[in-house]
C-alpha cells in the first residue's frame, strides 16, 4: 500500500516547532506559545474568511474560553487542563451555537458588525458585573496542572502540551475543509445562489462553520489565560478581534500555514516594536498592514511561496497546506 507523500513544508515547520523551542531563551518560548494559541483563534477566523464571512467579534469566544479557566479556578480551585480545556471548548460551542442562530441570516457588514455588537455585550458584562468577574482587575489564573502534576506556563511542557493541541486543531480544520461543508463554504464566497439549487442550506454552512470558530476560540481562550497568568475584560474588546482578523490577513488565510506564519511574525512583531518603537508600535502595525493589503493580498505564505517559485523558474502560487 502506497502513503501519500507528506509535504515537505508540513515537515520543516513541524520541526521547527519541535526542536527550536530546546535551544532558545525563556523569554522566545513564552513568545512561541503565545502564537500558538493565536494560530488556533486566528483559524477559525481564517476560514471563515475564506466564505467571505468577516468577523470582527470573534473576541466573544475567545473571552468565553478564558472566564471558563478565571470561574472554575475562582469557584472550585481547578487547574487540571485536562478538565478545564474541554470544558472552555464546550463554552465556546454553546457560545457559538446560540449566537449563530441569529448571525447564519446574516452576510457581509451586517455579519461583521452583529459579530462586534455581541463581543461588545460580553465586554460590558464583564465590566460591570464586579463581584462576579472583578471587573477591570480582572481574574488571577494560577499555574496549571496536568494528570495532576503541576506544569509551568511559560516552560516547555505547557509549550509541547499546547503543541499537541495545535496538532489536532490543525487536523480537525484539515477533515472540516476537506468535507461537504468546507467545499460548500468555499463555493459561499464566489455564488450562494447556486448552493441554493444545489440543494444544500446556506444557512446551515454558515451556521456549522461558525460553531467550528466558536469552539476553536474557546479552546484558545484557555490556553491564553494560563499563558498570561491573568484574564481582563478586553479579551472580549474589539480590539481583541481586531488583532485576530489583523493576524489572518497577515499570514494569509488561503490554508493553515498561513494563519500559524501570521501568528509568529505578528507576536514577534509587537514585542519587537514594543520595544524599539515604544510610543509608535501601533502605527509601525498599521503600516505593515497597509504594505500587505496593498502590494501582497494573499499574506506572507503566499510570498514565501512567490519568492520560492522566483528561485525555482515557476510560476505557481502557493498550495494550501
Amino acid at each position: 500500500m502506497n502513503l501519500p507523500a507528506v509535504p515537505r513544508d508540513l515537515l520543516v515547520v513541524s520541526a521547527l516547532l519541535i526542536l527550536v523551542p530546546l535551544i532558545v531563551p525563556e523569554w522566545v518560548l513564552f513568545i512561541m506559545t503565545k502564537s500558538l494559541f493565536m494560530f488556533i483563534c486566528v483559524s477559525g477566523v481564517a476560514f471563515m474568511l475564506r466564505g467571505g464571512l468577516l468577523t470582527f467579534g470573534h473576541a466573544l469566544f475567545y473571552a468565553t474560553g478564558a472566564y471558563t479557566v478565571g470561574f472554575m479556578v475562582k469557584w472550585f480551585g481547578v487547574q487540571e487542563l485536562l478538565i478545564v480545556l474541554p470544558l472552555g471548548a464546550l463554552m465556546g460551542f454553546i457560545m457559538a451555537a446560540l449566537v449563530g442562530l441569529v448571525m447564519a441570516r446574516y452576510r457581509e457588514v451586517f455579519f461583521a458588525m452583529l459579530n462586534l455588537a455581541f463581543s461588545m455585550i460580553l465586554f460590558g458584562a464583564l465590566l460591570k458585573f464586579y463581584r462576579v468577574t472583578n471587573g477591570t482587575d480582572g481574574l488571577p489564573i494560577g499555574t496549571p496542572t496536568l494528570l495532576g502534576i503541576e506544569i509551568e506556563s511559560d516552560g516547555l511542557s505547557f509549550y509541547y502540551f499546547s503543541l499537541v493541541i495545535v496538532a489536532i486543531v490543525a487536523y480537525v480544520i484539515h477533515r472540516f475543509m476537506a468535507s461537504p461543508t468546507g467545499f460548500y463554504l468555499r463555493a459561499l464566497h464566489d455564488n450562494e445562489i447556486r448552493i441554493e439549487y444545489s440543494g444544500v442550506s446556506v444557512r446551515q454552512v454558515i451556521y456549522r462553520t461558525y460553531i467550528l470558530a466558536g469552539t476553536l476560540g474557546g479552546v484558545s481562550g484557555v490556553l491564553a489565560a494560563f499563558t498570561i497568568g491573568h484574564i481582563v475584560p478586553e479579551d472580549a474588546f474589539w480590539i481583541q478581534s481586531g488583532q485576530f482578523v489583523f493576524v489572518a490577513l497577515l499570514g494569509g488565510f488561503g490554508g493553515l500555514a498561513g494563519p500559524l506564519m501570521g501568528s509568529f511574525v505578528y507576536e514577534f512583531m509587537e514585542t519587537y516594536s514594543s520595544k524599539y518603537f515604544p510610543m509608535a508600535w501601533q502605527m509601525m502595525m498599521g503600516i505593515v498592514m497597509l504594505l500587505i493589503i496593498l502590494f501582497q493580498p494573499g499574506g506572507l505564505w503566499s510570498m514565501y511561496h512567490q519568492i520560492l517559485d522566483y528561485f525555482k523558474g515557476d510560476k505557481g502560487g502557493a498550495d494550501d497546506v
